[in-house]
């Protein structure tokens, strides 16, 4: 069974919704190739923003357009989206299908060093969906740095992230995103903005996709805006898993929330 997944590396205008949905319309109705999946960055329609309050009120427009993107395209189209009222707000990934139904995860792993943790409540239960007979768990950001929780107890064959994720810090991406798809046998995409934000804070995107042996198998450029579309093989994981098997040797765990 194969998984297309288009993945868009995009810049983002500081706070400002219109722009980020105008910028993301012309990217997603002007690309022709088929897909399965589209999977845009963290909190694509204004930036890492501290300012809940402000932009939770979009939510409804945010994802009205998601799904004018998943009729357009028969595709799940995901990305994060602030939610939330009354001095409780989420980032949450949003699972848009095409028949307008969807799923959400409430990111988990708030980033303090940004003060996230204290405009956003984290999340307590985590995400696999199926799509195409694909187990997919979707996750946002820094979630890359903590492996308990993406960690597989094979019930995903595909772990993703979505991410506003600093230059200053790329290395640290690009390696805990390889050691994800090693350690959970499993293929693993991180999808991640490029261009200033508005603390002139420089992304560099370095999205990126693994196979569950570690090896990259993208052409996505660094520093550029890209899109790239590429298809997975679930019977070549399979056939992997089957040949190396070491998810079973692996640690039992509960985690308490």
């Amino acid at each position: 069974m194969k998984l297309t997944v288009t993945v868009i590396q995009s810049d983002l205008v500081w706070e400002n919704v219109k722009a980020n949905l105008d910028n993301f319309t012309k990217i997603i109705l002007s690309d022709d190739k088929e897909t399965d999946l589209i999977i845009l960055p963290e909190m694509f329609a204004y930036g890492f923003s501290m300012n809940p309050e402000k932009f939770a009120p979009y939510r409804d427009e945010i994802t009205g357009k998601m799904l004018e993107f998943a009729k357009h395209k028969s595709a799940v189209v995901t990305g994060s989206v602030i939610t939330g009222e009354n001095g409780t707000y989420f980032n949450t990934l949003v699972w848009m299908q095409p028949d307008g139904t969807y799923k959400t995860y409430n990111k988990r792993h708030l980033f303090s060093f940004a003060g996230e943790d204290k405009h956003y409540t984290k999340g307590k239960t985590s995400l696999i969906t199926e799509l195409k007979g694909w187990k997919i768990k979707p996750l946002i950001c820094y979630d890359l740095r903590f492996p308990v929780w993406s960690r597989n107890k094979n019930d995903y064959d595909l772990l993703l992230y979505v991410a506003n994720w600093p230059e200053r810090r790329a290395d640290a991406w690009k390696t805990l995103l390889k050691a994800r798809a090693i350690e959970n046998l499993s293929y693993v995409i991180g999808v991640n903005r490029v261009g200033y934000d508005g603390n002139d804070v420089y992304h560099s995107g370095d999205s990126a996709v693994f196979d569950a042996k570690g090896n990259r198998i993208d052409n996505i450029p660094s520093g550029k805006k890209h899109i790239e579309t590429i298809t997975l093989n679930l019977d070549e994981l399979k056939k992997f898993r089957k040949k190396f098997p070491a998810a079973k040797d692996a640690d039992d765990f509960t985690i308490n929330y």
